[in-house]
């Protein structure tokens, strides 16, 4: 595995590119996969990891996946579009989840690797370098590169990056449905002011992270049954 390298943000690129890939691609390493995650700062909901392998014989992929970014700095319509357009032009796209239980019993870090690893083996290919956005997977056997702010860097990693971020956003709506009164629609799950007022309010339900401070804080004034299961 590369050794992370300390990277001066005054360098960050206008916009995530291929440098790292076309590096990886011309020696010969042709399924380079993009890891990123989203919701690890949450509350409720589970960590997700999106993985993407892109195409290496494409001269125009830039132009074609021209708007991408770190998907945080996105709209959410944005990120939508572009996720159709990252699944239509990858080669490979994978999704992995932890629920919160996990995250409770494991941890929020090797939560993530969890997630990633389920990322990497709903591929449809086997991978043989990755580009991972900061963090490492010790348990996955295969050479990395973790990156500081790689989501901003490389366009695997952003093109991930969308995609863990539209399909945990798309749960949470869901979620909002079967347990009201949190604001997950608005909230996404993250720590707004509205919504740890709700869990003071209402008790955690059973999507949220009751090994997170702010939720664990009232976790013991709520009796189980009086949670919205």
């Amino acid at each position: 595995m590369a050794p992370r390298v300390k990277f001066d943000p005054a360098l960050l690129p206008e916009r995530p590119n291929l440098s790292f890939e076309n590096a990886l691609w011309e020696r010969g390493v042709r399924l380079v996969a993009g890891i990123d995650e989203a919701g690890r700062g949450a509350l409720a909901g589970p960590v997700a990891v999106g993985a993407v392998i892109l195409p290496n014989d494409l001269p125009d992929l830039m132009t074609r996946l021209s708007g991408i970014r770190d998907s945080k700095v996105m709209q959410p319509n944005e990120r939508k579009r572009w996720a159709t357009e990252v699944k239509a032009f990858a080669l490979a796209c994978g999704l992995g989840l932890a629920t919160p239980e996990e995250i409770d019993q494991l941890g929020i870090a090797p939560a993530t690797r969890l997630a990633a690893a389920r990322a990497l083996d709903s591929l449809k290919m086997t991978s043989e370098h990755l580009l991972v956005d900061y963090i490492t997977l010790p348990n996955v056997d295969l050479p990395q590169t973790s990156l500081t702010k790689g989501d901003a860097r490389s366009l695997s990693i952003a093109a991930a990056s969308v995609l863990a971020k539209t399909a945990r956003d798309a749960l949470l709506i869901e979620l909002a449905q079967t347990y009201p009164g949190y604001g997950f629609a608005r909230n996404k799950g993250y720590g707004t002011l509205a919504h740890r007022q709700a869990i003071r309010e209402l008790g955690p339900c059973t999507v949220h992270r009751r090994s997170f401070a702010p939720v664990a804080e009232f976790d013991s004034l709520f009796p189980p049954e009086n949670s919205q299961a």
